[in-house]
């Protein structure tokens, strides 16, 4: 039981991480803030990092991982490509990713209930990519107010 829940953690960790690093790169084509520039890039090496270490558990397991679902890829790529080129702003960029993060805390969130079994390594890793996803959006978060009040001083 603890291998079969470990495997399908990781899988979920992947498919997530790959949603994450793919939704922050074509993010950042859309970025023109310094600030929300860096902390994208900041928070893309963390993701780059986490999808190191779960590969290297994954390999141990001889399993090559999981793609994010056909549907929830092809959402974001629509969101990221029509949304964002169509806005164009960054604030319309913090708010998909502050979306995005928020699906993906949810959802791990829910994959670490669902397969208790697995072993601490992998719950440690999925923990790890929660508290990155949570700091991305509050950070993401933190932007969007700091925007909106820098504009209402401009009024």
């Amino acid at each position: 039981m603890i291998e079969k829940d470990t495997i399908k953690l990781l899988r979920e960790c992947d498919a997530g991480i790959k949603m994450g690093v793919q939704s922050i790169e074509d993010s950042l084509k859309y970025t023109s803030n310094g600030e929300l520039k860096r902390t994208l890039e900041k928070n893309l090496a963390g993701h780059v990092e986490i999808q190191e270490k779960l590969q290297g558990l994954l390999n141990s397991y001889h399993d090559s991982g999981k793609e994010p679902p056909a549907m929830a890829k092809g959402m974001a790529w629509l969101k990221t490509n029509f949304k964002l080129a169509a806005e164009s702003s960054d604030d319309a960029v913090a708010d998909f990713i502050t979306d995005g993060c928020n699906m993906g805390v949810k959802s791990l969130s829910g994959y670490l209930n669902n397969y208790k079994a697995a072993d601490e390594k992998s719950k440690n890793i999925a923990k790890e990519l929660i508290c990155l996803e949570e700091r991305l959006s509050v950070d993401t978060v933190s932007y969007t107010h700091l925007r909106a009040h820098e504009t209402s001083l401009h009024l």
